[in-house]
């Protein structure tokens, strides 16, 4: 088996990450924080199910990006929850299980503190093996 810099097996070698992407959801304890929709960035990094090799250059045998970036804006948008952890397993866990990948990393960024550019939490989950 060969083994990534990462030391994460060869079929997590291929990745695609978007970045800082802008979404907006109801999050917070206090009730008057959930009000209104906030908005949130998010880095998505996922490993499809088929290497990049075997796209043949084709988006149909990869995992389309913005399908995935519009997937994420729609389920934050319908989102009311006290935490951010708990948005971002059930976004990764979403994500998941919607697009053809066999591990996610969702990192979710809130800014709400006046002095801190934002606080975040990162959740990685993985497709059970059949």
């Amino acid at each position: 088996m060969v083994y990534t810099m990462y030391d994460e097996p060869e079929l997590f070698a291929d990745r695609i990450h978007i970045e800082q992407l802008e979404i907006f959801a109801r999050v917070g304890v206090p009730e008057k924080e959930r009000a209104s929709a906030q908005r949130l960035t998010v880095n998505i990094t996922f490993w499809p199910q088929h290497h990049t090799r075997d796209s043949e250059d084709k988006i149909d045998k990869t995992v389309n990006y913005s399908a995935v970036a519009e997937a994420a804006r729609n389920f934050a948008r319908d989102q009311s929850l006290n935490l951010i952890e708990t948005l971002a397993d059930r976004l990764a866990m979403h994500l998941l299980g919607k697009f053809a990948v066999q591990k996610i990393t969702v990192e979710l960024r809130k800014f709400v503190l006046p002095d801190a550019k934002y606080v975040s939490v990162t959740v990685t989950r993985t497709a059970a093996v059949n």
